[in-house]
């Protein structure tokens, strides 16, 4: 019993691995000693005023410990932190410093956040330092508020970009905005149609009322990879490498159109993988980058305009695309040997993609994968489940 009640109170394990609580703490002292030289040198040489405030180091921890929060994110930070200080000022102007007018200040400064949507924890801090601050801070009047809360939190904001941007961490996390349809149709995308949509995650989201620590989209990415990790655990994992075709015909950045256009017309391929002579892809080219670059929409004399399109000038410059690599899409999405088939659901069936090259651990072409062979794959599963 006295163990059931004390694990009530016990925190919950730490999900961050060790070099995320390292990088995270190398953010924080980098970014408060570099926020802190930069004010003291613009707002304080002489050392007699406040350029430094306290809640700035709770700053701190959601910019670089919890970049991805809705809490931290730029607007969040510097009009959080801003209102906050107006809040605490216009308090402590009209009714003096006290107790009781720090927690109106507070009260006030929740408020305004919630009105202007940047909420932001350390913001109440503000607030309470505005009034509690002595002396020099109430002299300094909302000269306090313009000067040093904002460029406080400004200086922090414009670490924290650079810092977490450069640790592989997407700051500002700006909200995801829904996919379009690839087709532009009114249908949901095929992997909405199956299992729960946006539309019953904002449902879910209205009713709970409570303010959530994390981005719709975010939310939404892990219910999708927790239905994908339970739909591997029921059929298995199925990788890339068991499914994909081996004998993979390619070409080159050299390669001539019309040598690439009969490959595919030959081969009732789709699709082309585009290697250097290390054998990495650095591109992919499809019937319909053809269709595209070949004016093509109106189909009208379309076998006259590919044959234009095809046909060699024989000259050394011309206007006109003459190889593979000034048609090709650069930089196709790959995917790995050990990459189970299930990851590439979203991308076949949203966004589009019909071919994915899939590499070896040397970033080299070993086989590619379509939409065919992924629900070939898919079926087979099911077929098996229902069998046993």
């Amino acid at each position: 019993m006295t163990t059931s009640f004390l694990a009530r109170w016990l925190p919950q394990p730490n999900n961050g691995s060790r070099r995320e609580q390292l990088r995270a703490c190398a953010g924080a002292i980098c970014g408060l000693l570099l926020t802190g030289l930069i004010c003291h040198f613009l707002l304080a040489p002489d050392s007699a005023s406040v350029y430094l405030i306290a809640p700035m180091g709770a700053s701190a921890v959601l910019l670089f410990c919890l970049p991805a929060s809705p809490l931290a994110q730029p607007w969040s930070v510097v009009g959080g932190n801003v209102v906050s200080g107006l809040m605490g000022m216009a308090c402590v102007k009209w009714l003096g410093p006290s107790v009781g007018v720090a927690a109106l200040a507070a009260c006030l400064a929740i408020g305004a956040m919630f009105a202007l949507r940047c909420l932001h924890p350390p913001g109440g801090a503000v607030a309470l330092t505005t009034v509690v601050g002595g002396a020099s801070v109430h002299a300094a009047g909302f000269e306090f508020v313009f000067i040093t809360v904002l460029f406080n939190s400004a200086v922090l904001v414009a670490c924290a970009v650079l810092y977490n941007n450069l640790t592989g961490r997407r700051y500002p996390h700006i909200q995801q905005l829904v996919a379009p349809h690839p087709h532009d149709t009114k249908d949901n995308v095929p992997s909405n149609r199956l299992g729960f949509s946006p539309d019953d995650l904002d449902a879910v989201l209205r009713q709970h009322s409570e303010v959530l620590d994390i981005s719709r989209d975010d939310l939404q990415a892990i219910f999708l990879q927790t239905e994908m990790r339970a739909y591997q655990r029921r059929f298995g994992v199925v990788t890339c490498a068991d499914i994909m075709s081996k004998d993979v015909l390619s070409v080159e950045f050299g390669t001539p159109l019309d040598v690439a256009w009969r490959t595919m017309r030959e081969h009732q391929v789709g699709a082309l993988p585009v290697l250097n002579r290390a054998r990495r892809v650095i591109g992919i080219i499809t019937q319909t980058d053809f269709l595209r670059h070949g004016g093509l929409d109106d189909y009208q004399g379309v076998r006259q305009r590919l044959r234009g399109l095809l046909q060699r000038s024989g000259m050394s410059h011309s206007d006109k695309p003459e190889v593979v690599g000034q048609l090709m899409t650069p930089s196709p999405h790959t995917a790995r040997l050990g990459t189970p088939i299930i990851d590439l659901v979203p991308l076949m069936a949203d966004a589009g993609y019909h071919h994915i090259p899939i590499l070896d651990d040397e970033e080299r072409l070993a086989g590619i994968i379509s939409q065919s062979d992924l629900m070939a794959a898919l079926y087979e599963s099911r077929f098996a489940e229902a069998a046993a």
